[in-house]
Order: C-alpha cells, then sequence, then structure tokens
C-alpha cells in the first residue's frame, strides 16, 4: 500500500508543520508533497527526508515569503500534483491542498486545521473571493473523510463544508519522561526572572500580540516573547522595557522558557493552539482569550484562566486573577490533563482511524 502526505506550504515553524512532521515519522515509506518550501524550514522539520514541490517552487524567493501573492495560483498548483500511483493520500490543510485530485479508487484523507480563514472569515463582497470560495467548497467533496483538529474546527467543517468529520487533537510533545514537578530552574536568575511570563507565536496581526504588549505595558511584569513574523518591528517599538522579544529559538531553548516560566499568555483566537498544551505539559498555568480551541485545553480555575474580549484591559484583569490564583495551580494535575494531546495519543488514533478507514475502502 502506497501513501503520499502533502502539506500545503513549509516556510514558517508552527503547529501545522509539526503535525505535518509526525504523520512522516509515522509513516517513514510515506512519500512526502508540498506546494514549496522554504529549505531552512525543511532542513530543520526533516532533514534526511525527500520533499516532492509544485512548480511553485521554482519561484524566486519573494513570492515564498509574500505568499499571499500567489493566491490565484494555489488551486492550479494543488491540482497539478501528481498522485496517481498512492492508495492513500492524506493531507494536511488550512487552505487549498485539500484539492488535490486523486484516482477514485486513492482514498484522500484530510486532516483540516481549519476552513481556509481568510476566505470564509472575510464578510465583504468580493468577485475573486466568491470564485475562490466557490472552488474551496466544491474542492471539499474531493475529499473522503475530513479528520478535524478541534471541536470548533469540527463545527466550521459543517458550517462550511457540509461535510462530518472527526475529531483528533494535533500532537504535542511533551517533557522527557523523568519530568518532575514541582520543577526548578537549574539556571540562574540572571537568565530566568524569579516571575516572567511567555509567549510562543509566530508575530503575525491575527495573533493580537499587541494586546498583551500593550497590557504588560501598564502592569510592568516581565513578559518574554519568542517567535518571528511580519509584525516584530511594529510590535518591538510598542514594548517597553520589561517585554523583551528573542526571536526564533530553537525547540531546546523554547523548552527551557517553557520550564522557567510562571505561567503562559495566549491571547489568540486559534483552531486548536499547540503552544498553551505546550506549556501545560511543563505544569504551567496559562491564561487564554476565551474563543477557539483554548476552550477545548484549557480547564479555568484549574489549569489556567480565560479573558473575554481581546482588549488590553480585560486582559490586565485575567493576569490578576491568574497571579491570585498561582499558589493553588497544581502543576502535576496540569501536566496529566496535557497528556490527553500527547504525540503517542495522536500516533495511535491516527493509526487506529486510517486503518479502520482504508479497510472500509
Amino acid at each position: 500500500m502506497k501513501i503520499a502526505i502533502i502539506n500545503e506550504y513549509l516556510t514558517s515553524y508552527g503547529g501545522a508543520e509539526k503535525t505535518f512532521k509526525v504523520l512522516a515519522d509515522i509513516f517513514e515509506d510515506a512519500e512526502l508533497f508540498t506546494l514549496f518550501y522554504d529549505p531552512k524550514i525543511k532542513k530543520q522539520l526533516l532533514p534526511i527526508r525527500r520533499i516532492n514541490a509544485s512548480f511553485l517552487q521554482k519561484l524566486p524567493k519573494f513570492f515564498k515569503k509574500h505568499y499571499q501573492l500567489l493566491l490565484p495560483f494555489l488551486p492550479i498548483a494543488a491540482e497539478t500534483i501528481d498522485l496517481r500511483d498512492f492508495d492513500i493520500v492524506i493531507s494536511t490543510s488550512h487552505s487549498f491542498i485539500k484539492g488535490i485530485i486523486t484516482r477514485p479508487k486513492t482514498t484522500h484523507i484530510c486532516y483540516c486545521f481549519s476552513p481556509t480563514r481568510y476566505l470564509w472569515d472575510k464578510s465583504r463582497k468580493n468577485i475573486l473571493l466568491h470564485y475562490f470560495r466557490v472552488w474551496d467548497r466544491q474542492a471539499s467533496e474531493r475529499v473522503d473523510k475530513f479528520i478535524a483538529c478541534s471541536e470548533t474546527v469540527k463545527q466550521r467543517i459543517y458550517k462550511y463544508y457540509k461535510r462530518d468529520s472527526v475529531v483528533i487533537y494535533p500532537p504535542v510533545q511533551f517533557p522527557i519522561s523523568n519530568f518532575q514537578f514541582p520543577n526548578k530552574s537549574q539556571f540562574s536568575n540572571d537568565q530566568f526572572p524569579n516571575e516572567f511570563y511567555l509567549i510562543v507565536s509566530q508575530l503575525r496581526r491575527y495573533k493580537r500580540i499587541d494586546i498583551a504588549i500593550e497590557a504588560f505595558n501598564k502592569l510592568g511584569l516581565p513578559l518574554i516573547i519568542i517567535g518571528d513574523g511580519s509584525e516584530k518591528l511594529n510590535l518591538q517599538r510598542m514594548a517597553k522595557k520589561n517585554i523583551k522579544f528573542l526571536g526564533f529559538q530553537s525547540d531546546e531553548k523554547v523548552r527551557e522558557y517553557y520550564q522557567n516560566c510562571t505561567a503562559f499568555i495566549f491571547p489568540t483566537e486559534d483552531d486548536f493552539g499547540i503552544t498553551p498544551v505546550e506549556a501545560m505539559s511543563y505544569g504551567k498555568p496559562v491564561l487564554a482569550f476565551r474563543k477557539g480551541g483554548a476552550t477545548e485545553t484549557v480547564i479555568e480555575g484549574k489549569t489556567g484562566e480565560f479573558f473575554d474580549y481581546q482588549n488590553p484591559a480585560i486582559l490586565a484583569d485575567g493576569m490578576r486573577r491568574l497571579r491570585l490564583n498561582l499558589k493553588n495551580y497544581n502543576p502535576q494535575f496540569i501536566y496529566e490533563h496535557a497528556k490527553q494531546f500527547s504525540e503517542e495519543r495522536f500516533k495511535k488514533e491516527i493509526l487506529k482511524f486510517i486503518s479502520k478507514f482504508a479497510k472500509e475502502g
């Protein structure tokens, strides 16, 4: 049985890319595809695996960094990938890769991070958007079975595509097996203050890191932000001296900051949100915006707190409640709660699902 795994594009290192990597690890003999990739990201993610790319890979780097300019070509690129030799194709999609064309006897399973947000979340009338919505809706019919990354996404798949789906939460990499709670820093306080808060995120506008910066500017509490993106310079200009930007960091370094932070801040409405779960896997409480996938992973008062509006003052009030409750959070409980989202659980559920569905036809 020949399997292909196909990803949208590899230009950053986030939850979608990590999920693609885990799928590639599960199916070691599978052939890998993507529309286009950044060689640096590919080297970090899958250094020894070959990845087949579409004709978009031949375009200058400028277009890959500004992939919004490639919007008219993404459906065409997806449809031109040759998948005729495969029995099962697994696509990991948040936009157009679900539109791949397979043989009638090929089973196409789509692990969906979200129906295409920049098509369906915009209410304005636009001829081009309308065309792509029609294409996206029709392309969803090419999928034999959808897997949703959260209950939130399951509802969105049904709303926009009228398709049922099964929820399998994305894989979260956990600390080493002998990790102990409560953890004590093995590093000096010069590197890690006694109290500091952490954000790990792509620095893009929709992530709403700006409201966290405005809130921490007023609170004066130490905030460390790990990640890069198009909004980095704007966010740095906003931030006061209590806020530090570390840019992109290795997985090892990020783990050190998870281990030593006081709590994790998540101001984003995300379809799942892997980083809050990563923080909880170190026994750390999370302050999250009460929408999207975080409502499925954070237990209010037990593993963290919520704030209800993406507003600096509301986030700051959430910080007040979180700090008042710090002594009551149980790191071991938080860790055990997070285990239901582990990489091992993901592998078992994916293998069981794909095996069952392949046998059914």
